[in-house]
């Protein structure tokens, strides 16, 4: 079955088309990706802003000319934080169904966090407990679990554009406003964590534009390539590194820098930030970076056959 799956996001709108045979397998015909920002203001205003929405929309309309263009069995288009906080996001997940003719679906915290798990351990080997990091535009998901199944999961409002337009008002922003971002991500991670876990056993993979991002840092990427990217280890002193290394430059110097797509400069810093947050509650020395995500989850779950009505 070829599938369309638009992930609409708070910082960036994504599109994955593939193909999925009967035992999960899948084959990607197609994977882009823009910087959006649909959530941009929603954290001080409460609603999503008409220009964040039109230039989503255009956006969504170059993925569905696309998914036409290759043909598909089914589609959907999931929405995450942004939409779940805004007063009218309700109707702006209703235009994508009027103006797309995609299938809207606003995924609760807890759905978000099973399909980002679902899609960055497909293939990983069971070795033991793993935690899932998805650093987000509006959000952070944590997710440990083992062999498919979650054991844990926290949806936190805890994400770059969120706590980038909260506290970083300068460029480059000041160590006080950096520190403010970092104690408010350690005390949301914190509260988050469950009360039992036995931390030295977890693996830990870092999904999402900051660990991606990261990662073509760490390797001097001057073109993004997934296949290096992906299976890539960071250790908690390279981001740290990159992490004191970025928060000194004006966002025009951060956007040179290689391995950084210019339109993520902006959210790097409170990226890695959140990142560095999650690995020291878990107390994990490094992170393997994944690009399959709630992308794949969410293809797979399309995928399957619907449950028989009777």
């Amino acid at each position: 079955m070829r599938v369309g799956v638009v992930d609409i996001g708070t910082n960036s709108t994504r599109l994955l088309i593939a193909e999925v045979d009967d035992s999960g397998r899948i084959a990607e015909v197609d994977r882009r990706s823009q910087v959006t920002r649909l959530g941009r203001g929603v954290d001080a205003d409460g609603r999503l802003s008409e220009p964040a929405m039109h230039d989503t929309w255009q956006v969504v309309d170059e993925y569905r000319a696309r998914m036409q263009e290759v043909g598909i069995d089914k589609a959907v288009a999931l929405m995450t934080s942004a939409v779940r906080d805004a007063t009218n996001g309700t109707a702006f997940a209703e235009s994508i169904r009027d103006r797309h003719g995609i299938a809207p679906m606003v995924l609760t915290g807890e759905q978000e966090a099973r399909l980002t798990f679902t899609g960055a351990t497909t293939g990983v080997e069971d070795t033991g407990p793993v935690l899932v990091i998805d650093v987000g535009g509006g959000s952070t998901e944590l997710v440990i679990g083992r062999a498919g199944r979650v054991h844990f999961h926290a949806s936190t409002q805890l994400g770059v554009v969120r706590q980038g337009e909260r506290y970083l008002e300068h460029d480059p922003p000041t160590s006080q406003e950096l520190g403010a971002l970092q104690s408010e991500a350690k005390a949301i991670i914190g509260a988050a964590m469950p009360r039992s876990l036995d931390l030295p056993s977890l693996q830990g993979i870092a999904v999402a534009g900051t660990a991606t991002q990261s990662a073509a840092i760490d390797l001097g990427l001057v073109r993004y390539d997934p296949s290096r990217v992906h299976g890539h280890v960071l250790t908690r002193q390279v981001l740290h590194a990159q992490l004191e290394h970025l928060r000194a430059l004006p966002l025009e110097e951060r956007q040179r820098v290689r391995g950084v797509h210019p339109d993520r400069a902006l959210v790097i810093v409170p990226g890695l930030a959140i990142l560095l947050a999650a690995l020291d509650a878990f107390r994990l020395h490094e992170v393997t970076v994944s690009e399959h995500d709630i992308l794949l989850g969410a293809a797979i779950g399309l995928a399957r056959p619907s449950p028989a009505r009777t």
